[in-house]
């Protein structure tokens, strides 16, 4: 067996009593003293700090970058601008995903690619042998830095603070900056895992490290692990590589327009051109748009037979991954993500809409189910041998509101 990795952060998380475990061979924290659902919440209301450093952070660079790129990504890099990201899939012949990832172009002459920390080394043996037919090469960076995601509504006052500035980045999703914050250079990204309208990524020197962590700390962040991490991109509907994508429970390939997401992170624009798995991803994208203006036909199930949804118990109960979901008593899938999930109760709608102190836990996550079982629709999930009620919602929160998330519940 392997020995893990440690991010530089490792001594500060085992001093705040930090769960260390093995995630994708990184020894990582699960959730601090607090617990996952004090972390989850505080990211809501405040600002939670996550160590994402086990990220692959790779950096493309070379005179055919960008046309390099345009083959093995989903996205259009060439409509990328300086100090813009985007999100991307890497995708094979077949429509389906080697993996996710997010593409920052903070230089002129160079793009940082993020992807899962599981499968770094698959993604460079995957693109290795592509890479030879361009004037370009890979840079593995992830030993030399450091990412940390800063995210929650009071996240970007924080960061200005460091910078001395009124904002870090320009307000919209995806913006980027270079910022001096208090004598050191951090790469700033309006980016983040978990759904909050204000949230951002920012990387740095591993020599960086412990001042940032010691700093967002003192200004009000609580760090938070990766169960937290994940009850929040649950209930954001953000998917994660071998549960919504990969290979599902039977073997087979998850298409990526199986995802509600892949119309914002596949192009299919004139100026990209041929691109891996292009022909296959087409058909999937109008049988996507079919489902999702309830007009899908046979010939659609067939191009995408399964799709990511939201799923909300109506029981009383709680969801795991793996259990089957029954539409008018036909088995029609499994849950993908599930546990209890907490939630800010709220007053108001809209823009005025504002959190509460009070709290609440609901089941809720995700599924793979058949792509014409309708939104709305009720579903039955095997928990334990009994089937319990449970719907198809449109989405578990809102987040077009900022600064907070809403969440919406399911009736």
């Amino acid at each position: 067996m392997s020995e893990l990795k440690r991010t530089v952060l490792y001594n500060a998380h085992v001093a705040a009593g930090a769960t260390m475990v093995d995630f994708g061979g990184w020894e990582m924290p699960i959730q601090y003293p607090s617990g996952i659902v004090a972390e989850h919440l505080y990211t809501r209301k405040c600002c939670g700090i996550f160590d994402v450093s086990h990220m692959g952070r790779l950096l493309i660079e070379g005179p055919d970058r960008t046309r390099f790129l345009q083959h093995v990504l989903t996205s259009n890099v060439q409509s990328l601008e300086l100090n813009k990201a985007q999100y991307c899939i890497i995708p094979n012949e077949n429509g389906g995903a080697v993996d996710d990832a997010y593409l920052y172009q903070f230089e002129e002459e160079r793009y940082l690619l993020v992807v899962n920390a599981s499968n770094t080394d698959k993604d460079l043996a995957w693109l290795a042998p592509i890479v030879k037919d361009y004037d370009c090469r890979i840079r593995n960076i992830t030993g030399e830095t450091i990412s940390i995601a800063v995210q929650g509504p009071e996240s970007g006052k924080m960061l200005a603070k460091l910078a001395g500035v009124e904002e870090v980045t320009k307000p919209a999703r995806n913006n980027l900056s270079i910022l001096d914050m208090e004598g050191h250079q951090v790469w700033v990204a309006r980016t983040g895992y978990t759904g909050e309208p204000i949230g951002y990524e920012i990387f740095l020197k591993n020599e960086d490290a412990d001042w940032a962590w010691k700093r967002l700390l003192e200004l009000g962040a609580r760090p938070a692990g990766l169960g937290a991490r994940d009850t929040l991109r649950m209930e954001a509907m953000l998917p994660l590589y071998g549960d919504e994508m990969g290979i599902d429970e039977e073997g087979k390939e998850m298409p990526i327009f199986g995802l509600a997401l892949a119309r914002f992170a596949v192009s299919f624009d004139e100026a990209k051109g041929e691109f891996i798995g292009r022909e296959a991803l087409a058909k999937q994208a109008a049988a996507q748009t079919a489902f999702r203006e309830k007009r899908g036909t046979e010939a659609d199930l067939a191009a995408l037979p399964r799709r990511v949804r939201p799923i909300a118990l109506l029981d009383r109960g709680v969801m795991r991954h793996g259990m089957d979901v029954y539409y008018n008593g036909e088995k029609v899938g499994y849950v993908t993500s599930a546990t209890m999930i907490p939630y800010y109760m709220t007053e108001g709608e809209g823009p005025d809409a504002r959190l509460l102190e009070q709290t609440g836990k609901r089941a809720i996550g995700i599924c793979y189910i058949k792509s014409d079982v309708p939104t709305g629709g009720q579903v039955e999930v095997d928990v334990r041998g009994k089937r319990l009620k449970a719907i198809i919602p449109l989405k578990h929160v809102t987040n077009n509101q900022p600064p907070y998330v809403i969440p919406v519940l399911a009736k």
